[in-house]
Parts: C-alpha cells; structure tokens; sequence
C-alpha cells in the first residue's frame, strides 16, 4: 500500500506539545520507510520545513536534514502540469488550492492512501483514500488493520525519526 504524507504528519513527528501524535506520526513514517511505501511531494517537504522551524520544533538544520532524508524517498515534483490538475481539483470538489496540490500528487505517485488530518477521513478522489491515522477507530473498524499496520512478517527495525 503507497501511503503519501501530508505536512501534518510529518510537523506531528517532531511536535513535542502533543506525545501521542508525534509517537503515531513517527511509527507511520518510520514503518513506511521500512515497506517502501512512504510517498511525498516537494512543497511537503517545503512546507515542512517553514512550519517545523517557524514553530521551532527544529532548529532550520536539522529540519534540512529531514527534508534531505525524506527526499530520499519517493518524492513528487512539482510541474506546471501537476498545478494545473490541483487546481482542477481545487475548483471540482471545494478544496483548498494547496490541498488540490496534494491530492493530486498523491493521485500521480498512485498512492493508496493519503495520510492527513486536514482532510475529510474516509473522502476518496478516484482510487485514492483519505485517512486520518489520529482517529480513535470506530467499533466497526476496530477489527480491520489501521493505516500504516505492519504486514505480517514484515522485518522490524529500532524505531526511529532521525535521518
């Protein structure tokens, strides 16, 4: 399952106001990393940078390294194409422009899922599934896995969040 990240993911890894999200956020990237799932695009990790530092969660190098490290992995670029469908979206279903951008993104990197609390959870846009991994599953879903659950039999490595 390709699993894109949205900035609040990311920013929630490292927010050391709220320990649950940042441990959830940090074993969803870290377990993406792991599978070769883990998706982002180049205004995330521009985005995360100016929040993470703007907010002082990192000092402006460390959050370089981040933006290096997750870069790294597979990462969206922007085209005047790729803007051009955001808006597309932006203007088809009520979104902001920047999260036209994202889904969009994530729809090209054929992502399963987009990890976001800033977005409807559950909303799909084609194959595409948005998820916020910060709600509490309801009864229903209490039995299906969560997004980012391990495979079974998947390798296991010392979670981590440092490049």
């Amino acid at each position: 399952m390709r699993c894109f990240f949205d900035t609040n993911i990311l920013v929630y890894s490292h927010d050391p106001g709220d320990v649950a999200k940042r441990t959830r956020a940090r074993t969803l990237i870290w377990n993406a990393i792991e599978d070769e799932s883990f998706v982002v695009s180049a205004q995330v990790l521009a985005e995360f940078y100016a929040t993470s530092v703007r907010r002082r969660f990192l000092e402006p190098e460390l959050a370089l390294d981040f933006v290096r490290f997750w870069g790294s992995h597979d990462t969206v670029p922007h085209t005047a194409d790729l803007v051009a469908r955001g808006i597309e979206l932006h203007q088809a279903h009520s979104l902001s422009i920047w999260d036209g951008l994202i889904v969009q993104a994530a729809l090209d990197a054929r992502c399963d899922v987009l990890l976001s609390e800033d977005l409807q959870h559950g909303r799909r846009f084609g194959s595409l599934e948005v998820g916020n991994p910060f709600l509490a599953p309801s009864a229903h879903e209490a039995t299906a896995p969560a997004y980012g659950a391990r495979k079974s039999g998947a390798r296991r490595k010392r979670a981590t969040n440092r490049p």
